[in-house]
């Protein structure tokens, strides 16, 4: 086995997670989330394989690396565009755009009556997130500029976004709910507000659109239940191959600063795989790792190229043997735990020299 750090991209997986958010949300469209190299799983990959209404991504060059391979399905520009100067290949390449300032709609207002083109906007409403969006009392003032405004297409989506799905007992996705439905209450216009969690526990916000995002990949995004995997399947498992495998004995210590000390005599297990391929550097020692379906424990720092594995002093494991860092069997949520971090870092900091295999079923 060839010592080099992979992820399969599972496309029966993904083909599952997709089904599962249209069985959820039957009568909702779907705008599926390809940002960060669609979570680390290759944008263009996904692009190709799903049959989604749309495809959101978070800036410019995102949208035309998908465009520039052929992909015309409608591309969502979710944080809008950053500069006047991007319009006319937003114009040209016929993409849709998130409207969340003054500063937006001041520009498209601004633009020459002789534009050929209507552009699609997705006009954002801050309804507790506090990043992106309109306060909900400028609403109708926003919609109505929109509206009058000969660049926009006449059918305007709204949309806001949840600061707090992923938590069951939070009453703030109530409270946002309630606020997104006052604010909109007298259009007729299509509505956007759920997002992968949404999806899954507050059916009452599908709408007409709904938003997957790393629910597409596999990994559940309710706090609450994150040793359920929901009935979605991961869709990347990273895996990797034992480099060497070296007796210890008690006492000795293993890898930068020493700061693993053998209690027993034992067997360490090199695996070909660091944070320079980006497995996460500050996972802890006890960090679940399978080779050839055994789990054993992560010890000592994890290096740019290597970890090490406590194998035990009676594993049989040998060079080649196969090491699954996350995915099929092993979730990236617990890893992600380890890690005092979240599956979604992991996912998308996935680095440019792990092989990736895209397999079928």
């Amino acid at each position: 086995m060839q010592a080099i750090a992979t992820a399969d991209i599972h496309l029966d997986a993904l083909d599952h997670n997709f089904k599962l958010v249209k069985q959820l949300a039957p009568d909702s469209k779907v705008l599926a989330l390809l940002k960060a190299n669609a979570y680390g799983h290759g944008a263009l990959t996904v692009a190709k394989h799903l049959a989604a209404d749309a495809y959101g991504v978070a800036r410019i060059d995102e949208a035309m690396s998908l465009r520039e391979a052929g992909i015309f399905t409608d591309i969502v520009l979710m944080e809008g565009f950053f500069s006047a100067l991007e319009l006319p290949l937003i114009f040209e390449q016929n993409l849709q755009v998130v409207v969340h300032s003054e500063f937006q709609l001041q520009a498209l207002e601004a633009l020459s009556l002789k534009q050929k083109s209507t552009l699609k906007v997705w006009l954002k409403i801050d309804t507790g997130m506090h990043r992106l969006g309109i306060e909900p009392e400028q609403f109708n003032e926003f919609y109505q500029r929109l509206v009058d405004c000969p660049v926009v297409d006449d059918e305007i989506i709204v949309i806001s976004h949840l600061s707090c799905s992923d938590e069951l007992d939070n009453d703030e996705t109530t409270r946002q709910i309630q606020l997104f439905e006052d604010t909109c209450q007298q259009g007729e216009f299509e509505r956007s507000l759920a997002n992968s969690g949404a999806i899954l526990a507050w059916p009452q916000c599908h709408y007409q659109w709904v938003r997957p995002g790393v629910m597409l990949y596999g990994v559940n995004p309710l706090y609450s239940a994150r040793k359920d995997s929901a009935g979605l399947q991961p869709v990347m498992t990273l895996h990797s191959s034992l480099i060497a495998v070296k007796p210890i004995r008690a006492g000795d210590s293993v890898g930068y600063g020493a700061t693993y000390t053998a209690e027993r005599d034992t067997r360490i297990g090199v695996v070909a795989i660091g944070y320079g391929d980006g497995y996460p550097r500050h996972a802890k020692a006890g960090t679940p790792v399978l080779v050839n379906g055994q789990r054993v424990s992560l010890v000592g720092r994890v290096s740019m190229d290597m970890i090490t594995v406590d194998l035990g002093p009676d594993s049989s494991a040998k060079v080649g043997d196969y090491v699954e860092l996350w995915g099929k069997h092993l979730a990236i949520e617990e890893v992600a735990e380890q890690a005092e971090t979240i599956a979604y870092e992991l996912l998308c900091n996935i680095t440019a020299r792990v092989k990736i295999d895209v397999l079928s079923n």
